[in-house]
């Protein structure tokens, strides 16, 4: 009998780490070729480890919900021959097929621009992952308090959830410590113990993954593992960036029409339904091209001026959560190849199919509010981004047309587009002054383009 090493396959050029997040199979049950081994997690896409060779499964190296790194051992399979068999070079994990809920942001998507660390913490003989560097370079944790940091994960490994409760936990603390000092007198040591022993019970009880309240009826649903990345990530935003958003309001008709009328067409030569998401997203391309300084990240007291344009769109999950892909150089696209890719991402992330690196590396959002019949809007940011725009669903209004004859009323196709931008780097003039920009192209669309 040989060995045979079962690496964690590479997943994207921006992902080194992943979460194992479920084993399908089990210590000494029977494996075929491809048969799917154990199932991981990014930041916000699941994936399936297939088997590249037949036999048994003899040792699983990582407990499910601990962080290996791209490259590691997971898994010890037992194959047929009488030499040891090597690992060879992991190839790119296969995407989950069935639905489920492991992001988006939420909207979306961890940030992929890190900043950059201020602590020295690649001097320490303890592995830090690239984002654990980032949220501790954040809240400014040394190297020292960081090492001091018990893990979780294998060998003790301080993995992203070990620290998010850690600086949860010392600003609790903290603030029942100020608490104690100012408000409430000293509690007597068996009092204390009874106190610490409700607390724990507590704690345990809220741990659970899902219970039904004694009083009243109330169900508790513990947050998956998506939607704690997404709650993790929109309370970063808002404490990263003061959140300032403007609202235009902006006649469409000419577009709509425009839609209306080549849309059969355009299925029938293309295969692809042409909807009004790549419009937008082209209408954005070219603002950002006029306001370039909207398609920034910040690092401290540096803007980053991205070169390319990476458009993420928000697109929503069955399981209710969403998940940003992102149309990397959007501006170099034109209608019909915008129309191809925003099928293609919105298509596969509704079957859980993205890959890793398709949801990262955005540097601007667009969020399509009207799917929801939503008239406006006012998003998070998606850091390290600084401008997110919503658009309203289209409505049908009475408007006031100026002509050579006088001003007339008719009805025409009116939307909101709304944009959050972060002030510390975007103030009121540019960000109105863009989301005016992309009004314009909408508004000022030619009813006789050929596409």
């Amino acid at each position: 009998m040989a060995q045979y090493e079962l690496l964690l396959p590479k997943m994207g050029e921006s992902v080194a780490e992943a979460t194992v997040i479920k084993w399908v199979k089990q210590i000494g049950d029977s494996i075929d070729l491809d048969d799917t081994i154990l199932e991981i997690a990014t930041d916000k896409v699941d994936s399936e480890v297939p088997s590249p060779v037949a036999g048994k499964l003899v040792k699983q190296l990582f407990k499910e919900d601990e962080v290996a790194q791209v490259g590691e051992v997971i898994a010890i399979i037992e194959t047929e021959g009488g030499s040891e068999a090597k690992a060879e070079e992991p190839v790119a994990a296969a995407p989950i097929v069935e639905e489920k809920s492991e992001t988006i942001p939420g909207i979306e998507q961890l940030p992929t621009e890190k900043p950059a660390v201020q602590n020295d913490i690649t001097s320490s003989d303890r592995f830090y992952s690239p984002l654990v560097k980032s949220i501790a370079a954040q809240e400014n944790i040394s190297l020292a308090e960081l090492d001091s940091i018990k893990g979780s994960g294998a060998d003790g490994r301080l993995n992203k959830d070990d620290l998010l409760n850690y600086i949860s936990n010392k600003g609790v603390g903290q603030q029942i410590k100020t608490q104690t000092v100012i408000l409430t007198p000293p509690v007597p040591p068996a009092k204390e113990s009874v106190a610490n022993n409700t607390i724990a019970a507590t704690q345990t009880s809220a741990n659970k993954t899902s219970t039904t309240s004694i009083n009243g009826g109330d169900e508790i649903i513990e947050m998956d593992r998506m939607r704690k990345l997404i709650a993790d990530h929109m309370v970063m935003s808002v404490n990263t960036s003061p959140h300032v958003t403007s609202f235009v309001e902006a006649d469409v008709t000419n577009m709509v029409l425009w839609r209306n009328k080549v849309k059969n067409s355009f299925e029938k030569r293309e295969n692809e339904k042409i909807t009004f998401t790549p419009i937008f997203v082209e209408a954005v391309a070219k603002a950002i091209k006029d306001f370039p300084m909207v398609n920034v990240s910040v690092n401290g007291t540096q803007i980053i001026k991205k070169r390319d344009i990476n458009i993420g769109m928000a697109a929503a999950l069955p399981s209710g959560n969403l998940i940003v892909p992102v149309i990397r150089n959007a501006d170099q696209l034109n209608l019909v190849g915008l129309t191809k890719a925003v099928n293609d991402l919105a298509g596969r992330a509704r079957i859980s199919k993205l890959k890793p690196d398709e949801t990262q590396g955005g540097t601007f959002t667009l969020t399509n509010v009207g799917t929801f019949g939503n008239v406006m809007g006012t998003p998070i940011i998606n850091q390290p981004q600084v401008a997110i725009l919503a658009v309203g669903a289209i409505k049908k209004k009475p408007a006031v047309l100026e002509t050579e004859h006088g001003d007339v009323i008719a009805i025409r196709h009116m939307m909101f587009l709304s944009l959050s931008y972060d002030h510390r780097v975007v103030d009121g003039s540019l960000g109105g002054m863009f989301v005016r920009r992309v009004a314009d192209y909408l508004e000022n669309w030619d009813f006789n383009r050929e596409i």
